[in-house]
Formats: structure tokens, C-alpha cells, sequence
């Protein structure tokens, strides 16, 4: 017998939650009819789903205020039961959307008789699964930001997002799982993306870059006093002290006394008179609406018992102590986790106008005295490759000769954009002294699925001239700069490894740009580890070059590791950090003195064969004269024929 589907008339989230929801006693201390009085600030984020001049809904948030079970829950309650669609929630791990699944999602529906009549939670089928639930009109599809096939496969109209600040940036090479996954709504016209979540460091943190974009709503609590009305900060929280009373994590500190104090007119608040207020608050923006409504929320607002004042001062107390000691990461995590705000991390990096004060007066393209050997780094995209190529000396002291960008498909081997690069690449560089320099290596990123084959092709064919397949390391393991390759991506006819195939190069990132910012940008001068550009480099340069900075880590402590800056192209840093592996490959940093000397006594002597080059440099420096060894003559490489008529960045500059 066809069960027909009649869905109840049309009413918003907040109302069908407080009409049909049931919680679970397995999830809640509270089991039984939902009610929103118990976290009325909820109220307004729910309306506003259903709010049509609004396409996303952000909010950051702390821990303990309902979010996951007062707003995720009664969205998709409300979406089966009332209007149908295809639903996606991805969180940071596929192992996240299976702990919702068991402990959140299915405990509403059993809990909820409309939903146990529309979506099996024990029953396994093609369309019942742990991370797909299929009902009449839609399904709903839980993913993890780690898995590319799940963020780019589906289209759907809601998409939900948990926890951004935890979720992949850069999901194997494709870029920002958040981005990817809003890629999927795009043929619904009234498509909704919801996105919350703890905010983690400031520069970095992804919601709080979503909730600069909005219209950035507070919820102003009026006091029983006064009153005025304020948003609860915890500036406003206090207690009192005994010096008479030690005790080994709070001092003289007393918790227990903990209150709140009313900023405009000192009216002291208890947990009871508190929760009192927020139940009368107001959402208000602060900033202009264009389309996405913005909330933010913390602790103080939860009535939770876990969230009394007492028990905030006890976790920032404790906090404090263990910074005493040496150990921020308890305090990052309370400014994070209970006061939704984003951490200040300082950072010792020179400023982006500290390192362009630093720019030297030599031409693109042109090594200055001191640069031997040159090398580049290129990072692949869709649509452009990213270039850098450098002159490397003594000590590996380096000099930026060319910062730019190819335009064209990079998804087609020996296509679009790569016949330029090949131009680039194969090309002269004039060095200061007259002669003529090559590029000695190159690392190509092949982390990309979509563009890794055509990175092959690409590279298969150049091995004698050491070009590199590369891959950055997906762990923070230590690994080191270079290290030879392990296993070829290419099979014989029993589909074995080749001994004799390309085998991509892992990349020891993280130690890669521990050397180059945390040591070499804060050299100065000249020397050994120096790096330096020229002053006509692309403006973007600077900020590409540091759109990282080295945080803690979320759940590890006294660990840090290399962070995005949220909003801030990285290419840049990604290409020294292959160039830097592309010197590494040559072991530039193993030469000894005789060896720079007798690169140095080559290019003194001009090419006898070709005019010389006349670049604006420095006058020659005194060199020892030192035997130059004989070697057999170089046949130069004839460089691929460059048409200037196609679409390129630096096409006239070749």
C-alpha cells in the first residue's frame, strides 16, 4: 500500500519546532516538548531562515547555546516534515557526520512522531545510510569537508555548515570546501546556506570572516534595573577575593561569588536575573544588510547549568593559571569556546610594508651579482598558474627575478596555459655580469586531482631537464624540505608501480615555511639566507607572502601549525616554498666554497657566441681567480615558440 505524503499548511521553523518537536531523553536533560523559551535568543535566527530577502544565515557563536539542537535539528525537522528539498550538512570530518547521525539526528526523529512517519533511522537501504536519509520530496546527505567527492557531487538547496573554522580550506588542491559546498545550491533560486560555529584566530578564523560580510545582528539584553539595554560581555563579570584564602588554581579568588554588573547603571545580576533579561533581549544589526543576516552569540546568553557565572570564572581562572605557567592554549580555548570571539594571536612576521621598504632596485628578470643557480616553483589552479623563479647564491641567499600569473586551462596537458609556461621556463636570464643563465629545476604542484594528470604529462617529458612532480605534505610531520620519491604513479602492463615511472615529490611544507618566515624574512642586509626582491614586483606579492601565520592548534596542545589568513590568495608562498624545494633538489645547500667559486669564475666570462647583455647592475665584484674546470659545450635548448596574442598576464613580458 503507497502511503500518500499531505504536508501539514505552511508555517515557519521557530513555530514547527515548538508545535511538533520532541527531545530526546538519550541527548537532553530536558526530555520532552521543545520549547523555545528555554533559549529564546534562537527565536530570531529561526525566523530569519525562513526570511526570503535572506540567503545565509551565520552565526558565531560559543559553546553550550543550543545551536546544533535549536537550530540545525528543528531546520531539517522542519524541512522534511514541511517543505521538502535536498539538504546537505557537512562537517569538518567524515567521522563528525557520523557521531550527528547516532547522537543527534537520529534520537529527534525517534523522539518526534511527524518525523518517525517520514525518514527510517534503523532500516538499511540504498536510501537510508549512515550519511544519507532519503523522505518524500528530498534527502538529506551528511559529508565531511575532508572528502571531495561528498563537498563537489550533489546539488542542494539548504546547505548547512558546522564548525567552518574546522572545516578543509584547501580540500586536496580544489580549494575552500565552504565555497565548494555553496557551489552546489547554485541552480535553486531560493537556496539557503546556514553556517555556525566557535571562532578560533583572528586573521584566520573563517566565521568570523562570514560575519563581517553580513549585517552583524547582537542581541541587547535590557537590564531590570535601568532599563538600558547591552549586548553581555565579560567585561562585566566579577567576584570577589579573600586574601586570607589560597587555593592552588584560583588564588584568592572566590567563583562562588561571581556576578554580573550592569554597564549603565551597576545594577548587580545573579544567574537568575540574567537568564531573566535574555529572555527579553533583542536582535539588532550593526551593519549594513546585503543579503546575509549575521548573530552573534556567547556564553553568558546559555541558561545552561554548565554556563552558571560561577562556572565561567572557574574555567577563566584556571585558565590563567595555566598561562602562568607557560601554557595559552586553556585561555585560547575559553576566549574561543565560551566567549565566541576570535583570538589575537601576535605574530613576529615582518609586516607586508616592513618587506617592501626592503625591495632592491634590480630589473625582472635580470640576476643581480651573487645569484648562480636558478630554480622555480609553480602552484596550479583551474585557471592560471602561479610563478616564481629565483637566483640563488652563497648560503642560499636568494633574488626574486619573476612573480607572475599564466592565464588559461590547466585542466588539458600540453594545452592552454602550459605552452606559455614552457616559454617562460625554457627562456634565458640575463645576468648582471653578461652571460646567460637557465633554470637548473622546477616543482610543479600535483595535488590537485583535477589537474595532476596534465602536472604528469607536463613533467614526463622534462625529467632530463629536472623538472618535479610535487605534493605538499598532508601532515604536520617534521618531514623534511627534500626527500627523494618513494612510489610511481605510473603501472605496467600487470599494473605494478614502474621502477622507472614518475614518482611525485613530497614536500616537508611545514618545515618549508618554518625556514622561510619564521627565519629568513627577519634577515636583513645581505648574506647567507637572505632573500630579496625588486621593487617592481606585482603589488600582491607581499600579501600572498604572508597569508600564513603559525597558530596553535585546535585540539592538540603545545602544537602550532601554519594557518591560512581567511580571505588572502597564498600562491606566492606556495611557489617559494616549491622554488626553495626545487634548491633543495640540487643540494645548493651542500656546495662548498670551490664550487660557488667556479660558478661565479663562469658567469664573469660573456658568451662568445651571443652579443652581450647589457642589464643596469652593480659594479663586479673582486673575485679570487680560481681554475675553471673544462666541460663539454652546452647545446642551449631552444625556447618554445611564444604566441603574443594569447590571453596571458605576462605574455608582452617574455
Amino acid at each position: 500500500m503507497t502511503r500518500t505524503f499531505a504536508p501539514p499548511p505552511k508555517i515557519t521553523v521557530a513555530q514547527w519546532a515548538e508545535k511538533y518537536r520532541y527531545i530526546s531523553a538519550e541527548n537532553s536533560a530536558l526530555p520532552g516538548k521543545y520549547s523555545l523559551a528555554i533559549t529564546p535568543y534562537l527565536r530570531g535566527i529561526l525566523e530569519c531562515i525562513n526570511d526570503r530577502t535572506v540567503r545565509k544565515v551565520v552565526c558565531q557563536k560559543s559553546a553550550q547555546v543550543g545551536w546544533t539542537d535549536g537550530v540545525i535539528n528543528n531546520l531539517i525537522g522542519y524541512t522534511i516534515h514541511i517543505a521538502p528539498a535536498p539538504v546537505i550538512v557537512m562537517f569538518p570530518r567524515d567521522q563528525n557526520a557520523k557521531d550527528y547521525n547516532v547522537e543527534k539526528f537520529n534520537p529527534m526523529v525517534e523522539a518526534t512522531p511527524v518525523l518517525t512517519a517520514l525518514v527510517q533511522t534503523k532500516t538499511r537501504t540504498a536510501d537510508n545510510t549512515q550519511n544519507r536519509k532519503k523522505f518524500p520530496g528530498g534527502f538529506l546527505k551528511f559529508i565531511g569537508s575532508n572528502s571531495t567527492g561528498g563537498v563537489k557531487s550533489t546539488p542542494a538547496k539548504i546547505m548547512i555548515v558546522e564548525e567552518p573554522d574546522d572545516c578543509n580550506l584547501n580540500i586536496k588542491g580544489q580549494g575552500d570546501s565552504i565555497k565548494l559546498l555553496e557551489e552546489r545550491g547554485k541552480t535553486y533560486h531560493d537556496r539557503k546556506v546556514i553556517a555556525g560555529g566557535t571562532p578560533s584566530i583572528k586573521g584566520v578564523s573563517s566565521i568570523v570572516a562570514e560575519m563581517l560580510e553580513s549585517d552583524q545582528r547582537k542581541n541587547f539584553v535590557p537590564c531590570h534595573e535601568c532599563d538600558e539595554s547591552h549586548v553581555l560581555a565579560w567585561e562585566n563579570v566579577h567576584w570577589h577575593s579573600d586574601e586570607t584564602r589560597s587555593h592552588s588554581v584560583y588564588g584568592h579568588a572566590l567563583p562562588e561569588t561571581a556576578y554580573y554588573a550592569c554597564p549603565n547603571c551597576g545594577a548587580l545580576w545573579n544567574d537568575a536575573q540574567k537568564n531573566r533579561g535574555v529572555r527579553n533581549g533583542e536582535w539588532r544589526a550593526t551593519a549594513e544588510f546585503r543579503g546575509v543576516a549575521g548573530f552573534y552569540l556567547n556564553e553568558l546568553y546559555s541558561p545552561f547549568a554548565e554556563s552558571k557565572l560561577t562556572r565561567l570564572v572557574e574555567k577563566y581562572l584556571a585558565a590563567k593559571a595555566e598561562e602562568a605557567q607557560g601554557d595559552i592554549g586553556a585561555l585560547i580555548a575559553f576566549w574561543n569556546s565560551s566567549l565566541g570571539l576570535s583570538w589575537e594571536y601576535q605574530s613576529d612576521l615582518p609586516t607586508e610594508d616592513v618587506l617592501k621598504d626592503r625591495a632592491e632596485e634590480y630589473e625582472e628578470f635580470v640576476v643581480p651579482w651573487g645569484g648562480l643557480v636558478l630554480t622555480a616553483g609553480v602552484d596550479v589552479q583551474h585557471d592560471r598558474l602561479a610563478v616564481v623563479i629565483r637566483a640563488w647564491g652563497r648560503g642560499e641567499e636568494s633574488w626574486l627575478l619573476y612573480w607572475g600569473e599564466i592565464h588559461g586551462d590547466t585542466r588539458l596537458a600540453e594545452q592552454g596555459a602550459w605552452i606559455d609556461l614552457d616559454a617562460l621556463l625554457t627562456r634565458e636570464f640575463v645576468h648582471a655580469g653578461g652571460t646567460r643563465l637557465m633554470i637548473r629545476a622546477v616543482s610543479i604542484d600535483s595535488s590537485d586531482g583535477v589537474t595532476s594528470d596534465p602536472v604528469y604529462s607536463y613533467v614526463r617529458r622534462r625529467l632530463n631537464k629536472n623538472y618535479m612532480a610535487v605534493k605538499g605534505a598532508s601532515t604536520d610531520d617534521g618531514r623534511e624540505i627534500f626527500a627523494p620519491p618513494k612510489s610511481s604513479v605510473d603501472t605496467n602492463r600487470q599494473h605494478k608501480h614502474t621502477k622507472h615511472g614518475l614518482k611525485p615529490f613530497i614536500v616537508g611544507t611545514s618545515r618549508a615555511k618554518d625556514l622561510l618566515l619564521e627565519g629568513r624574512l627577519q634577515l636583513t642586509g645581505s648574506g647567507p639566507g637572505r632573500m630579496h626582491w625588486y621593487d617592481t614586483v606585482r603589488l600582491d606579492y607581499w600579501e600572498q607572502l604572508t597569508s600564513e601565520i603559525k597558530v596553535p592548534h585546535r585540539t592538540i596542545r603545545n602544537k602550532k601549525v601554519w594557518k591560512k589568513k581567511s580571505g588572502v590568495r597564498n600562491e606566492a608562498l606556495d611557489c617559494e616554498v616549491y622554488a626553495l624545494h626545487a634548491a633543495r633538489s640540487l643540494k645548493l645547500n651542500l656546495y662548498k666554497e670551490s664550487h660557488w667559486l667556479n660558478l661565479e669564475q663562469k658567469v664573469r666570462q660573456a658568451d662568445i657566441f651571443t652579443e652581450p647583455a647589457t642589464p643596469a647592475a652593480a659594479a663586479v665584484p673582486d673575485v679570487p681567480s680560481v681554475p675553471v674546470v673544462a666541460e663539454k659545450p652546452v647545446i642551449k635548448p631552444k625556447p618554445a615558440p611564444f604566441n603574443p596574442g594569447r590571453k596571458s598576464y605576462s605574455a608582452s613580458r617574455w
